[in-house]
């Protein structure tokens, strides 16, 4: 489609957004809020907390204090992870977790620029910088796409492969096996319930490729950490992780 034509269509669905919902904050209610930011307003963002060092080396857990030296957590010790790296944007918490579920539980689709800038302002300068060949985003299964219509991993991927202008690969990696919802589980149960959760569409794609997978939350790194051995088994040259979100574990 011409640029041209992408960018009036562009300005017709944020005018039919603006006619819909009122250029106001759709997080609180309270202060003005256009269709490019999301509809989130500039307090709300404010309440947003980004992921600072210290934090593990291998997954991105933040942590308090005036430590200076590369450490990993006890959740990585104790997990064998195929991943290099897991970083994400900010933390899984107040404004953000709420976007984020309305987002992809009630078809907030007005958010997704707002969870899109979080990622790429936190992940593109820092892929450019890297070896990194495709992004791939945390496949959905068919079943539960069909149920919410679209997958939230694979749109904000699009955004970063845009904005870093590293190739999206979204076929590649498949679920072939649904799996019970991981907020609802132990550390020990998300490892086990997604152990073979996936798989690839033939290896010859990924074969000595860098890649990095998207998702829009990362917990204890089970799902992605599942993805990047199949991505390795593969012939993936390493896997790491880019999340908007990480949740903070207790």
């Amino acid at each position: 489609m011409p640029a041209r034509l992408l960018h009036d269509l562009k300005g017709w669905l944020d005018a039919g957004l603006s006619f819909l919902y009122p250029e106001a904050c759709q997080y609180c209610g309270r202060e003005p809020a256009a269709a490019a930011e999301g509809f989130v307003c500039e307090s709300c963002r404010g309440r947003v907390k980004w992921i600072r060092p210290p934090y593990c080396a291998r997954c991105g857990l933040p942590f308090e204090g005036d430590l200076t030296t590369p450490f990993e957590c006890a959740n990585c010790r104790e997990m064998e992870l195929y991943f290099v790296q897991a970083r994400s944007a900010v933390a899984a918490q107040g404004v953000v977790l709420d976007i984020i579920h309305r987002y992809k539980y009630q078809r907030a689709l007005w958010f997704e620029p707002f969870l899109a800038a979080l990622l790429v302002q936190a992940a593109a300068e820092a892929l450019r910088q890297g070896p990194w060949g495709l992004i791939v985003p945390v496949p959905l299964h068919p079943i539960k796409k069909s149920e919410r219509e679209f997958n939230q991993s694979e749109r904000l991927a699009r955004h970063l492969s845009r904005a870093t202008q590293v190739p999206l690969e979204t076929r590649g990696l498949k679920r072939v096996a649904p799996t019970r919802t991981q907020a609802l589980l132990s550390r020990t149960e998300r490892a086990s319930n997604v152990r073979r959760a996936f798989a690839v569409n033939g290896k010859g794609c990924f074969q000595a490729k860098h890649v990095v997978l998207v998702d829009d939350v990362l917990t204890t790194g089970a799902t992605t950490s599942a993805c990047a051995k199949v991505l390795r088994d593969a012939g993936a040259a390493q896997v790491c992780v880019w999340t908007v979100a990480r949740g903070l574990l207790n």
